[in-house]
């Protein structure tokens, strides 16, 4: 009779959420191939300098001051400081610290920043569990895989037009899954940790109206990596929930999106590993912006253009990155700006996509004006392909164009792991110190040499 009851109730489970529960619970025994390690390793780099730099930044400010007043347990470092706190609480401080800026990745299709939720919930629960570099490495390579596809079975274009933040939802369930494997859930307890994350799954995109990058900081890095990281404690502890949440009456699916396709979270698993298909960035501004920087400083290294020789600018992208990015209040996602300064600069820094006061300049306001963005429909059929259009009209009539079509640091255009490292380091060096932040990058290159995730404490303590 039990087993009669045990064979029911497994034929109400859903192929997708037994091969979902099943991939989560195998995670941790499933060698990755080389070239998903290798570029597991720049994700993981590239997230911890995002942490680190953007706990000097507000957002960063914010989520250390207020997860310093919280206590709890001493289980995972909050980086850039000196607080040791529950698994939890650290997941969402370096969640905040990890989309301060607009230095973090990017996975076009799926409209998320995967490594902003994924690899601080990877962290924290790395170090709660005492996991090794080699783990670390698979749990966040999962994450990847089950938070991207979840926003794209929502079809995340429709997603986001009725407002809903793929930021948040997709970056949840990344990183309860990272969360999950590396807590050593079973295929049951997965299916129970995937409920847990629908449960706590939310967020509306009002968040592009957020001026000072707090609550952005929160809905895309934050909440995702805390509720992933709660729902997997939850369910080690021995909380129970519903056997499919992607199934049946009421589920997740039924809730969420106009024509949701679910076997879009199992399409390719195992084969097609979407940390593969996510983007790092070049340069330290939001995503809509790369390209048209890209595009601009090929047309000032080849044609030698200078601030003074412009008189007119027109920057095209799509009409969701002009939307995004035009006339904002912040320097890293204001377009506009960003294109005068590196227009005087001949590049652009970190430094100068975070001085707000120069927002102020009259010699970035007078070349402000001369510079128009604008919404092309080309460029929003190309969508997910965040490509961008530099036109140039020179004071002696000449007129230059660039159509920057893959942009440096997308699959198609891939960063190598030199500059991977640079950019890293260049983050780090300020806060840790040429020594430590030299140290913590030779460690994530040779990762598998980690026994225990919490050796990465010293380095990453400011």
């Amino acid at each position: 009779m039990a087993a009669k009851k045990a064979t029911q109730k497994t034929a109400q489970i859903s192929p997708v959420m037994q091969q979902v529960s099943a991939y989560i619970a195998r995670t941790l025994r499933r060698p990755l191939p080389a070239a998903v390690t290798e570029k597991t390793k720049h994700h993981i780099l590239d997230t911890l300098a995002a942490m680190v730099s953007g706990s000097r930044l507000l957002p960063g400010l914010k989520a250390i001051a207020y997860v310093q007043e919280l206590g709890g347990r001493k289980e995972a470092i909050v980086a850039g400081s000196r607080i040791v706190t529950s698994a939890a609480n650290a997941a969402l401080a370096n969640g905040m610290l990890a989309h301060s800026d607009e230095t973090d990745d990017s996975h076009a299709p799926s409209n998320t920043h995967p490594g902003c939720g994924i690899v601080p919930a990877a962290l924290a629960m790395a170090e709660r569990e005492g996991r090794n570099g080699t783990q670390m490495l698979r749990a966040v390579a999962l994450g990847y895989d089950i938070g991207t596809r979840l926003t794209m079975s929502l079809n995340s274009p429709e997603f986001r037009a009725d407002g809903h933040s793929t930021h948040s939802f997709g970056g949840m369930f990344g990183a309860a899954a990272a969360a999950g494997a590396l807590a050593g859930l079973d295929e049951r307890q997965a299916r129970y940790l995937l409920s847990y994350t629908a449960q706590q799954a939310s967020g509306v995109s009002c968040w592009m109206r957020d001026a000072e990058h707090v609550e952005k900081s929160f809905d895309f890095g934050g909440m995702p990596a805390r509720n992933g990281v709660a729902a997997a404690a939850m369910t080690a502890h021995g909380f129970t929930a519903v056997d499919d949440v992607f199934s049946g009456e009421r589920s997740f699916f039924a809730a969420y999106g106009r024509k949701p396709n679910p076997k879009e979270l199992v399409r390719g698993l195992g084969k097609t590993y979407e940390i593969m298909n996510t983007n790092i960035k070049r340069w330290t501004v939001g995503s809509p912006m790369q390209a048209p920087l890209d595009a601009l400083l090929d047309l000032i290294r080849a044609h030698g253009v200078k601030a003074a020789d412009v008189a007119k600018m027109v920057v095209r992208v799509s009409h969701q990155g002009a939307n995004t990015t035009g006339n904002r209040d912040m320097p890293d996602i204001c377009m506009e700006h960003m294109c005068a300064v590196m227009l005087i600069d001949g590049t652009a820094s970190f430094a100068s996509a975070h001085d707000v006061k120069r927002m102020r300049d009259r010699k970035v306001l007078e070349l402000r004006k001369r510079i128009q963005l604008l919404g092309d429909d080309a460029l929003s059929r190309a969508m997910p392909s965040r490509q961008g259009i530099v036109e140039i009209t020179l004071r002696d009539g000449r007129g230059l164009r660039h159509h920057t079509r893959a942009v440096r640091g997308t699959s198609e255009n891939p960063m190598s792991r030199a500059e991977v490292d640079e950019k890293s380091y260049d983050l780090m060096a300020p806060i840790l110190g040429k020594r430590r932040a030299r140290a913590l990058c030779d460690s994530i290159w040779s990762i598998e040499k980690i026994k225990n995730m919490s050796a990465l404490r010293p380095l990453l303590r400011a």
